[in-house]
């Protein structure tokens, strides 16, 4: 057995397996000592977010504290542009090797962790596309394995991952696949429609079903008859909504609001979200049958940064197509393929793209040009950087990582101009002391009474 947690290995009667030793993440110290979870083949995100693998209620965790990381080299560590920062032992660490067992800290949180002896084998596409999607990195070769096989069944398939980690292109790549390519492809984003009309988005309703129902609607599940329905953002469905498409996927059949007659129809179920759909279960925020339904097939997209080696792949790819008149590499130098396969690409493909129309834009902008314009802009401030990588995210994570951000500065600037006293602080932001208080423990910070 290989000492390494990740190898690629030829098999004898062709083609090749992913090996992951496996390991686990346990809390020692905290308020969420006794949680644990463990390492899967694409990384494990440690914060307060619910769609992090490891979620901790402790205060001062950022939202996507830390992930760990196995690699053909070793399991890394790499901190998420935290609050509060990632000490391994009396450290603090931006990115380091984990070597055997070893304790970290995070916030007022005590991890260990704890590689593991044991190994999971994945079985690896030979190709580096699968449809609209492109990647030679293990990981989405993985990825491409499992989708494949998603597109010859009918089967449901439930696709996890970041934001613009490019869910629906994947959906779009299964259906294009399958045997229902000729037939329709709908959409539906289930956090983008209002709770009280989801249900006729879907099911469609008779004229007369309620105020404003001024003529019949045929429903999403009608439209994509013969096809594939993508619901895009599943975790958003609505409690209520959940045991309707609970029956529709044991029955296929479906009744319009305000109708009498159920109508049969054939559609094959892909589905998305961000989120992790285990612990909204956990939560009671999710059905559990409705999620062993849809979670037939289970294919997790892995976020940018764990797949550098396709970021000059994926550059030259768009670039193409955003230029098609020029040959990409004129205007997309090594140097400024080194400068992006660097980043760490907070939005995925969605903020890459973003990038690269810029580039496309004004093509003579260098690497050092472009660190300045937007996405990777270090030279314009750490400011402009973070709210640009939130531009790429859904509206409500966005929000929630940018006012965490703002509550952050504006107390550390609040404490910085007052001498770090609270009170006086407190009175400077016009907030009570025990609230400023409390924001600042909130963030892990201290001030002098």
């Amino acid at each position: 057995m290989t000492s390494r947690p990740t190898e690629i290995v030829k098999l004898p009667e062709g083609g090749e397996v992913l090996l992951v030793r496996a390991a686990k993440v346990e809390v020692v110290a905290g308020p969420d000592r006794g949680q644990q979870a463990a390492l899967r083949a694409g990384g494990l995100v440690i914060g307060s977010a619910a769609e992090c693998d490891l979620v901790l209620t402790d205060r001062s965790v950022s939202s996507r504290h830390c992930e760990i990381l196995a690699t053909a080299e070793g399991y890394v560590l790499r901190d998420l542009g935290s609050t509060n920062g990632t000490q391994v032992g009396d450290l603090k660490v931006e990115r380091a090797a984990l070597l055997g067992r070893v304790e970290l800290s995070i916030g007022r949180t005590r991890l260990r962790f704890l590689p593991s002896e044991s190994q999971e084998s994945f079985p690896l596409s030979p190709r580096e596309s699968f449809g609209a999607m492109l990647g030679k990195s293990p990981a989405m070769r993985r990825c491409f394995a499992l989708l494949e096989r998603a597109a010859q069944s009918d089967s449901s398939v439930l696709l996890e991952g970041e934001s613009g980690t490019g869910k629906e292109i994947a959906a779009e790549s299964i259906h294009r696949a399958s045997k229902r390519a000729e037939a329709p492809l709908v959409v539906v984003d289930c956090g983008a429609i209002a709770p009280n009309l989801i249900e006729s988005e879907l099911f469609g309703h008779e004229r007369g079903a309620f105020t404003g129902a001024l003529a019949a609607r045929v429903g999403a599940f009608e439209q994509a008859d013969g096809g594939t329905l993508f619901l895009d953002e599943l975790g958003e469905l609505p409690l209520e909504m959940q045991p309707k498409l609970l029956r529709f996927l044991e029955k296929r059949e479906v009744r319009r609001v305000g109708g009498t007659g159920a109508r049969a129809v054939d559609v094959r179920i892909v589905a998305a979200t961000h989120r992790r759909l285990d612990d909204l279960v956990a939560e009671g925020r999710f059905r559990q049958d409705l999620f062993f339904r849809l979670a037939v097939i289970r294919a997790e997209l892995p976020p940018l940064r764990r797949r550098s080696e396709d970021v000059p792949l994926l550059a030259l790819a768009l670039a193409r197509r955003l230029r098609k008149e020029l040959d990409p590499t004129t205007w997309l130098s090594e140097q400024t393929l080194a400068v992006l396969q660097s980043h760490d690409w907070p939005g995925n493909v969605r903020e890459l793209r973003n990038v690269l129309e810029r580039l496309a834009v004004v093509p003579e902008l260098g690497p050092q040009s472009l660190l300045g314009s937007g996405g990777l802009a270090v030279a314009a401030g750490k400011g402009a950087s973070e709210l640009d990588a939130l531009l790429h995210l859904p509206y409500h994570e966005a929000k929630e990582r940018l006012l965490e951000g703002f509550e952050r500065r504006y107390l550390e600037s609040m404490l910085e101009r007052e001498g770090g006293v609270i009170a006086r602080a407190a009175e400077r932001a016009g907030i009570p002391r025990q609230s400023f208080s409390r924001l600042l423990h909130k963030h892990g910070r201290q001030g002098s009474e």
